[in-house]
């Protein structure tokens, strides 16, 4: 999770109608990251030829409050995977933006791991080692904030948003001790991240992963 802090007026054109920017200590942030998806199950059934595969998403993290309780959750500017199938499947269920490339990853634990991308003629990569033991997330700490959020938050075409409860245990994390991101931004997530994303990153850290379960969403109208 490659986190880089941020303008808030860069991420109000992606925040979706009913929800906020949230922060940490008053900062907002966009995130990279790259993860494996393994046995992925629709409705409880394997997808044949496409159970196991990597995605590389740019996210940013939005509230929303209803009755009284603060939800804290995750939009998604891109998210990019191998596999066809998964993007219209994605579209077509959530109208997340999705985007497919050739993908490909090595390592699978915090000691090494990369991901590579060509999304058409752009290439790229996040490369992260760290030599730290996976550690249980520290009350207040930059790695709960990216990695606690629960929900989902998708725009839709008619201006409404989708949300939806996203359910997984807390991870345990790991600091980079070496992390690099390469590639043109403009080229695989917009012209208007290059600034941004051409910097160093706030913070860099691996999370471990677990089983997740995503909900089918229900839909916030336009005027919230």
């Amino acid at each position: 999770m490659f986190n880089y802090e941020v303008e808030p007026a860069l991420l109000k054109p992606f925040v979706p109608a009913g929800t906020e920017l949230d922060a940490w200590q008053s900062k907002t942030f966009l995130s990279i990251v790259g993860f494996q998806f393994n046995d992925l199950r629709v409705f409880g059934v394997p997808v044949p030829f496409h159970s196991s595969f990597e995605e590389v998403n740019l996210r940013h993290y939005v509230r929303r409050e209803v009755d009284g309780e603060v939800r804290h959750g995750v939009s998604f500017i891109k998210e990019i995977v191998p596999r066809r199938a998964i993007t219209a499947g994605a579209r077509l269920l959530y109208n997340e933006p999705y985007a497919t490339a050739a993908m490909g990853h090595t390592g699978d634990d915090a000691r090494s791991l990369t991901y590579s991308l060509r999304l058409h003629d752009a290439a790229g990569c996040l490369q992260f080692a760290s030599d730290s033991p996976t550690q249980p997330l520290a009350p207040g700490s930059i790695e709960e904030f990216i990695c606690e959020h629960y929900y989902g938050y998708t725009a839709q075409r008619d201006g409404s948003t989708l949300e939806y409860e996203v359910a997984h245990p807390p991870w345990n994390t790991a600091p980079a001790r070496e992390a690099l991101f390469e590639g043109d931004p403009g080229r695989l997530f917009g012209s208007c991240f290059v600034e941004a994303l051409s910097r160093e990153p706030s913070s860099v850290f691996y999370a471990e992963g677990s089983e997740v379960e995503v909900f089918l969403g229900k839909r916030i109208p336009a005027s919230g």
